[in-house]
């Protein structure tokens, strides 16, 4: 029986194995990219390879396909950062004609390839996992080849005929993948930086327009979940505005810290193979293509290892994740319900919320909100990480901090529609139940301190608490104050000092 039940688990380590290699296999298969077909030989250091005849990336591209094909992702997912590999080359090109080291031929040939990536063309050539080793090297080659190829196609030469246009001599001249690498990072983060902040302007437009809307109905506001004090719907929507704003304009400070590049500090930031004058005339180019004031590090050296704008700047999105969330989930417990909830509002019904219980619908919208949110503070947290786990004179590590923000922005820019669309925009109030908690609340005999005091107060607060009363029907029938005396007192309204002065439409 023993040998028997050896002999069984023999087996089936065995066909485990079996299954385990074939599934790596067809894994493998799958994902290593073939070059099956018409082909044309490139070569680099490590010698010749074999590349697809109708790709615009060469051999180094071709080397990091097959060794990295790790998230799926390729660096084209987000179109705008190839947008701001164009720009970068652009601009450095740009500059090296500026100063005599480029002739105009092959400046007008890569001018002609980086417009015609920024038209949205070839992007599906810029094919690298966004995970590799290299310190976004294979990146960095993947954009030099793939535009030194477009420019000599569009100069009436073939690929691969590097001698007229040469990835390295051309396309990287006077740069370094960890000048360059970051600097196409944070123009990538600037380019999405102002698209995001558009739609949160109109995110935060639509909670101020609800805010007019609902501006004189009286509602009981809440801390820690208990009853506080009467407040109006409208003034809860205008704070949710209004702290959306504070988000926008860090977002607008953080953009700042990006401004600032490393391009002319080549390998480690002392500016080797850089000519005079390259860095000022790149900042001064990329400037006009950005319409931002781009300018040099003072100091090279820190510029090419500090990763201070990175982490600025994901900390803003956290910011805004955390604020989004924090909105996400009020309005999760104000629809909550509907019986046996607060249901003070209705979201709009997407989608039935239940596959066994009728009738139930979820609040989908908000609840994906937090989603993005929570990923998106994890993804600071990556960026956190990369950032202080570089070595020396350069972080390898950039890499996974340009997708973890690229990602965020990304996620927070189509939620962020999503949100306003289909959830805030559509935001209803059930007055009824809004008007059975102010009849019903102990909250406002917090206005009664000044005039009874507190421990006067608080046994009125307990009584009605113990007999569940209202507090105005205890002080009437205990004569404390006059019907006049509780009108002013205790009028809902006016206990919420609305100033309509400070509301104003859209």
């Amino acid at each position: 029986m023993r040998a028997s039940l050896l002999q069984m688990l023999k087996v089936s380590a065995v066909v485990a194995f079996a299954v385990s290699s074939m599934s790596n296999l067809l894994w493998a298969q799958q994902t290593t990219p073939s070059t099956a077909g018409k082909t044309r030989t490139e070569k680099d250091l490590l010698g010749e390879k074999q590349v697809p005849a109708d790709a615009y990336y060469g051999v180094q591209t071709q080397r990091a396909l097959e060794n990295f094909q790790l998230s799926g992702v390729a660096i084209n997912h987000y179109p705008g950062f190839v947008e701001a590999w164009a720009l970068v080359k652009l601009a450095a090109a740009q500059a090296n004609y500026d100063v005599g080291a480029m002739k105009k031929e092959r400046l007008d040939a890569i001018e002609k390839a980086c417009n015609a990536v920024l038209a949205g063309k070839y992007h599906d050539q810029f094919q690298v996992d966004w995970y590799q080793g290299g310190a976004g090297t294979s990146t960095n080659m993947n954009a030099n080849e793939v535009l030194a190829n477009i420019g000599l196609e569009l100069s009436g030469h073939k690929k691969g005929e590097y001698q007229f246009l040469e990835p390295h001599d051309d396309l990287n001249m006077s740069q370094s993948t960890n000048d360059s690498y970051p600097t196409a990072i944070k123009v990538a983060f600037i380019l999405r930086n102002g698209k995001l902040i558009e739609e949160l302007q109109k995110l935060s437009a639509s909670f101020r327009a609800k805010g007019n809307a609902y501006i004189e109905i009286v509602k009981m506001g809440r801390t820690e979940l208990q009853d506080a004090v009467p407040m109006t719907v409208g003034q809860e929507f205008y704070a949710y505005a209004s702290s959306l704003d504070n988000e926008i304009q860090l977002l607008r400070d953080s953009e700042k810290a990006l401004y600032t590049e490393n391009m002319g500090a080549t390998a480690i930031g002392t500016g080797i193979n850089v000519p005079k004058g390259y860095d000022q005339k790149f900042a001064e180019h990329l400037s006009k293509l950005l319409n931002k004031p781009i300018v040099p590090a003072p100091d090279m050296l820190a510029a090419t290892w500090d990763q201070q704008g990175f982490v600025i700047y994901s900390s803003a999105l956290k910011s805004l994740a955390i604020k989004l969330s924090k909105i996400s989930s009020d309005l999760i417990l104000l629809t909550s319900g509907p019986r046996a909830g607060l249901f003070e509002i209705n979201l709009p019904a997407l989608q039935p919320g239940s596959s066994i219980m009728p009738g139930k619908v979820n609040p989908v919208v908000p609840e994906v909100m937090n989603l993005v949110a929570f990923r998106v503070m994890g993804n600071d947290f990556v960026v956190t990480l990369a950032a202080h786990s570089g070595q020396l004179q350069l972080n390898a590590y950039e890499p996974v901090e340009g997708l973890a923000v690229i990602e965020s922005q990304s996620l927070l820019f189509n939620t962020s529609i999503l949100f306003r669309t289909k959830c805030v925009d559509g935001i209803t109030l059930n007055e009824k139940q809004l008007e059975h908690y102010m009849e019903t609340t102990v909250g406002i005999v917090t206005a009664l301190n000044p005039v009874l005091g507190y421990d006067k107060a608080t046994e009125l607060a307990q009584e009605a608490y113990s007999s569940g009363k209202g507090i105005i029907e205890i002080i009437r029938e205990k004569h404390i104050l006059t019907d006049a005396q509780i009108k002013e007192l205790l009028d809902p309204a006016k206990l919420t000092n609305l100033d309509k002065s400070k509301y104003k439409p859209n």
